[in-house]
């Protein structure tokens, strides 16, 4: 395929952008120019929130596209406008996080999603940009369009930093918190098997919106942490704590200890969602302890620290407040 990625320089967009080299299609990207591009890609630059930041697609044709923006659906309608007419198909990268919560669990493609709209601006919160961000590109879009809802999104050039923060504390070693249960089921896709599905979504010409994500229970929580314990050489003594003691010592779920939610409402909305749609359409998961082993060999090879994303809160438990619990 001749493809285009808007984006193509953070987390997953350069893992479709890696993947699609590997296939020998024709990549070309559109980025701001703050981060160089994959080798191998026709590199344009243009900043989608400029009025002019569309110029460098004035002229071209492609057989897909493949759009990773997250903040004002705006740039999404802006751009699924110019390029109508001049790509196949219209890839839009979504988020699970624009479900309401409510209707039957688990929660399929049809569940309720929040209100949004294609021509917000940055005024908006991350669930209402994405939705926001779905209508802009099936509003504006006159072709096929897929919404691909990721689920948590795990796996090498992460850049948010759960699973790197959680390889890095237990390198460390010692005494180490680890939120229970053990058997907590996970959910999550490693962007390299997102890559997959959508350029093979993308060949078929797909459309509608899938939950891609790992099935629930993929692994738990303990298989998680143990398999990550022995990968960075079983240093650290992993002390299993109870979910009502985590949260009675202040400690915040998500962020100060990536990945874990307590069970309950948020838990079952992250880690129990229904992907049947996706997983009858091809979806594969590769086994964790591949993501763990692959994004630990990316870390140690890049000096240790992942690389962050500016828009989103740093995540990961001060060691005095860890030592606080533990003792």
């Amino acid at each position: 395929m001749n493809l285009l990625v808007l984006g193509g320089t953070g987390f997953v967009g350069r893992t479709v952008v890696h993947e699609a080299l590997a296939r020998g299609h024709r990549i070309t990207v559109l980025n701001r120019g703050h981060h160089p591009p994959p080798p191998g890609v026709t590199a344009l630059v243009g900043d989608r929130r400029a009025p002019d930041g569309l110029a460098a697609l004035a002229h071209g044709t492609w057989d897909a596209v493949v759009d990773t923006w997250s903040a004002a659906p705006y740039a999404v309608r802006d751009a699924a406008t110019a390029l109508t007419g001049r790509a196949g198909h219209y890839t839009y990268i979504s988020s699970r996080s624009l479900y309401t919560g409510d209707g039957p669990q688990p929660l399929t493609e049809q569940a309720p999603v929040v209100d949004a709209s294609p021509d917000a601006g940055d005024d908006v919160d991350y669930a209402a940009a994405k939705r926001g961000g779905e209508l802009a590109a099936q509003q504006s879009f006159d072709g096929p369009v897929l919404l691909a809802r990721a689920g948590l999104i795990l796996g090498p050039h992460e850049d948010i930093g759960r699973l790197p923060w959680w390889l890095n504390r237990l390198a460390k070693g010692g005494p180490t918190l680890a939120p229970g249960p053990h058997d907590l089921p996970l959910q999550y896709i490693d962007a390299r098997d997102l890559a997959i599905f959508l350029l093979d979504a993308a060949a078929a010409g797909r459309t509608g919106a899938y939950n891609i994500v790992s099935v629930s229970g993929h692994t738990t929580m303990g298989e998680l942490l143990d398999t990550a314990n022995e990968i960075t050489g079983g240093r650290a003594e992993l002390r299993w704590a109870e979910p009502e003691a985590i949260l009675a010592a202040g400690i915040t779920p998500w962020i100060e200890l990536p990945i874990w939610l307590t069970p309950g409402p948020d838990h079952s909305f992250m880690h129990c969602g229904d992907v049947s749609k996706a997983i009858a359409a091809g979806l594969r998961a590769r086994p964790m302890r591949e993501t763990v082993a692959d994004t630990w060999a990316w870390l140690q090879a890049i000096g240790g620290t992942a690389p962050q994303r500016a828009d989103r809160q740093p995540v990961g438990l001060e060691p005095a407040k860890e030592a606080l619990l533990l003792s």
